[in-house]
């Protein structure tokens, strides 16, 4: 036992979650629903995050609530890194059919009207906190954009990459690379968040451990015993010019080039997910799925668990990392990586989300994103590619330009 019991409270006009969140909570929504933390949280091993959580006892009056505590954190690109994972002690939840609680864990040896004194404290200052960490924007800012990864080394490594294609080596990797913005002072992740909240709401939003992003990605949810996952790859920009962005996404479509490092990814996803599902269902051919900088192939795969003691940690393991940040053959693609990109990718490239006491959840990539410092003077972020045989290093060049914008106009804008 862990010696908490958590109690899960029905609320209504919760505040928006990414401002409960605030700066320094933790948070992953996609619209307004999902999670949002506050205070204290355990630091768990990912191999005891099950128990952990089975052996908090929870308390609830709403069948919303019934799966009880939950855990937010990390997979790294790397599976042999660590992974992070952490149980809030305190936070909000909503469903996508608009039920919100609190959940509120307690030490197990507090005395009842203690308890209820503490969780009726807690929930009223949720309600009533003013989201107050946002400011105008700080137009006295100065950023610096400085290259981590060196435009030489990035097209080299794109070549060597395509050249083990066009051998037989591989049939695709994602080849990435690394920028750092610097700021001359602190820069503030609650107004980093409402902007990719205002800006990317069609994506998973993400706040954890001063990583923040908005994936577009879904890599799994479990719900219900079923499975769903909505793998992307292949890119192109968007102008926010309607007909141009018409035609871009008329030649991705078209494009052999996409359509091949798509179907990669696609085929992967759908074998890997066979372990756990007695069919899948998926879309004869890809969809454009647009965000506000990039328009990307994307197709939705889903299907019955076929056994219900699955958890959704088990079948993001095995996803992570899939072709679409990784590349195919899996060990064959991370080897050449590993060789010629020069840098460490840590979580990005992984994957970011939750899970709860019955093994549910949701897990999306870790892309579209930036490592902040601990003082928050400096931001890390990343972009990559998927090069196959017809790939181009400029172009693949221009494509990552195009990604990084999500992350540098929150910044700058923040």
């Amino acid at each position: 036992m862990t010696g908490m019991i958590a109690t899960s409270v029905a609320v209504k006009n919760l505040p928006a979650l990414h401002h409960i969140a605030g700066s320094r909570g933790m948070l992953f929504i996609h619209g307004d629903v999902g999670i949002a933390t506050v205070g204290e949280f355990t630091r768990v091993k990912s191999s005891q995050t099950n128990t952990f959580l089975q052996g908090i006892e929870h308390r609830y009056s709403d069948e919303h609530d019934k799966d009880g505590p939950v855990a937010l954190g990390f997979l790294p690109f790397l599976r042999e890194e660590q992974e992070d994972l952490f149980v809030p002690h305190i936070f909000a939840r909503r469903f996508s059919d608009g039920y919100s609680s609190i959940t509120v864990c307690t030490d197990a040896q507090m005395p009842e009207d203690a308890r209820h004194n503490y969780i009726e404290q807690v929930i009223a200052s949720m309600l009533t906190s003013p989201p107050t960490e946002i400011g105008k924007k700080d137009n006295a800012r100065h950023l610096s954009n400085l290259p981590l990864t060196p435009i030489d080394t990035y097209l080299s490594a794109v070549s060597e990459a395509r050249a083990a294609v066009r051998s037989g080596q591989i049939e695709k990797a994602v080849i990435a690379r690394d920028i750092e913005l610097k700021s001359d002072t602190p820069l503030n992740i609650h107004s980093v968040v409402q902007f990719l909240h205002e800006q990317y709401s069609t994506c998973y939003q993400f706040s954890l451990d001063n990583m923040v992003g908005a994936s577009p990605e879904l890599l799994v949810q479990l719900e219900n015993g079923i499975v769903h996952s909505n793998p992307l790859a292949g890119t192109t920009p968007r102008t926010g010019d309607p007909a141009t962005d018409a035609r871009n996404a008329a030649d991705l479509l078209a494009s052999k080039k996409n359509q091949i490092e798509h179907r990669v990814v696609v085929e992967m996803v759908h074998d890997a997910l066979l372990q756990w599902c007695s069919y899948l269902d998926w879309e004869p051919e890809p969809s454009v799925v647009s965000v506000a900088n990039v328009q990307h192939l994307g197709t939705h795969v889903t299907g019955p668990l076929s056994a219900p003691d699955t958890h959704v940690l088990d079948i993001a393991r095995e996803l992570c990392p899939t072709p679409a940040l990784g590349g195919f053959p899996r060990a064959e693609a991370i080897e050449l990586i590993n060789k010629v990109e020069h840098m460490h990718r840590g979580r990005y490239g992984g994957a970011v989300g939750w899970c709860d006491a019955q093994g549910n959840g949701t897990w999306a990539v870790t892309i579209r994103c930036a490592q902040f410092s601990q003082d928050l003077m400096s931001a890390r972020l990343f972009a990559g590619g998927g090069i196959v045989a017809d790939s181009e290093p400029e172009l693949e060049l221009a494509e990552t330009e195009a990604k990084f914008k999500a992350m540098t106009n929150a910044i700058m804008n923040s």
